[in-house]
């Protein structure tokens, strides 16, 4: 394709081709959330072939070496994997790709001021997906950034017009969640990765494509747990300081910035206000189901 834009979480992300002899292509978890009526953009990302160097005064910010959880183990496997770089106010996203077979990179030039954005791909032959992991994730994660949302660690599910956040690093039990409320009926939105939109005096939760078979799924909030399995099934609310910094653990976030670091806090504190946030310590069996169903009848 020459162009086409994706709508995820509500941002229109438009990617254009520079060259005849690039062929855009999105993988096939993206199929579903290409836009054919987006006429506008909340971003456009022109896509180059080739290496883009970086300006020799710029500065190295940020490094993610490339980690793999093996049986809830993180295992670093490589050093390199992406790095950002700054140089006044643009950025640079230098990325490898670590399930490809060749020695393919990225660049991703951008500025938070700006919605036109570059993107260099070397080693990729003429058929390329700009949202190739792992800049899919990072693209959406620096618009969440400047449209002052949030990524988090999270399961959703939607439950007779209800919205419920799951919330946890991994092993403190989303995937199971999801499952649970899965076999209840609900609709799962995810069940790991979720993006944060305020929606007039609401807050949405959307899915970020991650499986091959995705489709775009949103869902109002009406509350928020912070989860961890336990003896029993036991609920606790949490306000305050305690919610916002428990809630925050869970975000995702480059803390480089003076400006990051205060967008994802003001984010996080207008979330703790304004939907309820508890504790939850849960046995993984279906009966806790109806002890959260309980609870937010009784609210």
């Amino acid at each position: 394709m020459r162009t086409y834009t994706l709508n995820i979480a509500n941002y229109r992300i438009r990617f254009e081709k520079t060259s005849g002899e690039l062929d855009l292509i999105p993988s096939e978890r993206f199929s579903r959330f290409i836009s054919r009526t987006d006429t506008v953009y909340d971003v456009c990302i022109r896509v180059f072939s080739g290496y883009r160097g970086l300006p020799t005064d710029a500065v190295k910010v940020f490094s993610a070496p490339y980690v793999e959880e093996i049986s809830g183990i993180r295992i670093k496997k490589n050093e390199r994997f992406w790095s950002v770089y700054k140089k006044e106010n643009e950025l640079y996203i230098l990325t490898d790709f670590p399930f490809s077979s060749d020695n393919r990179s990225g660049t991703l030039r951008f500025s938070p001021e700006n919605n036109n954005w570059d993107m260099y791909l070397s080693g990729t032959g003429n058929t390329v997906d700009p949202m190739d992991y792992p800049l899919d994730g990072l693209i959406l994660y620096y618009l969440t950034v400047i449209h002052g949302d949030i990524m988090i660690h999270a399961s959703g599910v939607s439950y007779k017009g209800k919205g419920y956040i799951f919330s946890g690093i991994s092993g403190k039990g989303k995937t199971t969640m999801a499952g649970l409320w899965d076999s209840h009926g609900a609709r799962i939105i995810h069940d790991d990765r979720l993006i944060i939109r305020r929606k007039g005096s609401y807050y949405m939760m959307y899915n970020t494509p991650v499986y091959r078979n995705d489709q775009p799924r949103k869902s109002y909030i009406d509350s928020i747990f912070l989860i961890d399995h336990g003896n029993e099934n036991k609920i606790l609310p949490v306000k305050g300081a305690a919610a916002i910094t428990s809630l925050i653990s869970n975000c995702i976030q480059h803390n480089w910035s003076d400006f990051i670091i205060k967008r994802m806090l003001d984010s996080v504190v207008k979330v703790c206000t304004s939907v309820p946030v508890y504790y939850l310590w849960f046995r993984p069996d279906a009966k806790i189901i109806e002890y959260i169903l309980q609870h937010e009848n009784e609210k």
